[in-house]
């Protein structure tokens, strides 16, 4: 095969922003108003991670999801999680054959590139762990054989707040399998305003296309991981983790996988502002979604509703020095 032929069917380094900003404009024609949340998935994505999205009910969870999912030309599925569901009903089953005198292994829906866990702390903790094994090594097992993942594998899941009825709260173990936790918000009223007319004939995730292909999302994978780490942004990375396990308002602080997670993610933040190097910045700005969901504690109130987790996180990252 000719070098031509090969540059052809490998694009240069140089689309990379061009991916990223078709990707994050095709999600927003249908997710409006709120572009720091799409930002905050597709950095989650990007970073080889997993998101949770989480608020009340009506506030677009579910199409956020669904408009990156159908951003991307690969396998997408959706699960409904209910208080009846069992692990084998995400992970699969295996079926006796009785031609063959064996059984036979019938992959449930977890064997997809994009995961829709919808309404997730809607399930019992024992079916919510199912994801453990998929989420941190891209595989299943299942009557102790192991089933390789698609790949990219990425699930995005959403849950209403702990205080909603009919809710469990999710594991530790399993918040911590989630790279980035995101509030969504109410839209402001103008947005809100050009929600509704945008649905007044018909859903825009209808006409919704997809803008990028499985290998693309391998290859800003691969881009995130090539952007520059220096050790002064590093150190400032690990210090923020550390004061979180010397706070006196937390009980248990970030582990080394939140250090791991926290400037993986800030890499693939500094890819989507078009820089080949991590800011002090970055690191700054994923503290809460990357930290405030793995920490547990807090001591004082919140009177708007917020987490008290993570004005915790920001107090942290308030009171570190930044390096030059």
């Amino acid at each position: 095969m000719s070098s031509a032929q090969d540059s052809s069917q490998t694009p240069p380094t140089a689309d990379i922003p061009v991916l990223i900003q078709r990707l994050q404009r095709n999600i927003g024609s249908v997710f409006l108003g709120r572009p720091e949340v799409i930002r905050y998935v597709v950095t989650g994505l990007l970073a080889g991670g997993h998101v949770l999205l989480e608020d009340v009910p009506g506030v677009g969870k579910t199409v956020l999801a669904k408009s990156l999912a159908r951003s991307i030309d690969v396998d997408f599925r959706r699960v409904q999680f209910t208080p009846d569901l069992l692990p084998s009903d995400i992970l699969g089953v295996g079926i006796y054959d009785q031609g063959t005198g064996a059984f036979e292994f019938k992959r449930g829906p977890i064997f997809t590139s994009v995961l829709l866990a919808d309404e997730i702390n809607r399930a019992t903790p024992r079916t919510q762990s199912a994801l453990l094994e998929a989420m941190n090594d891209a595989q299943v097992t299942v009557d102790r054989v192991s089933h390789d993942l698609p790949d990219p594998f990425f699930v995005i899941a959403t849950q209403n707040p702990y205080e909603f009825e009919g809710t469990y709260p999710l594991p530790e173990s399993q918040l911590d399998r989630f790279m980035l936790r995101i509030r969504i918000g109410y839209p402001s009223a103008e947005d809100e305003k050009a929600v509704i007319r945008a649905q007044q004939t018909r859903h825009p995730l209808e006409a919704l296309a997809p803008v990028i292909h499985g290998d693309d999302v391998a290859r800003l994978q691969a881009a995130v991981r090539a952007v520059r780490l220096d050790d002064a942004v590093l150190d400032y990375a690990l210090a923020l983790v550390r004061e979180t396990r010397a706070s006196k308002h937390l009980v248990v602080g970030g582990s080394p996988r939140a250090s791991i997670a926290l400037t993986r993610a800030a890499q693939a933040h500094a890819l989507l502002h078009g820089r080949d190097y991590v800011l002090p910045d970055d690191v700054k700005t994923l503290a809460v979604p990357v930290l405030a969901h793995r920490v547990l504690g807090g001591s004082f109130s919140s009177d708007d509703g917020s987490d008290d987790r993570e004005r915790i996180i920001k107090d942290v990252a308030e009171s570190l020095e930044v390096p030059i």
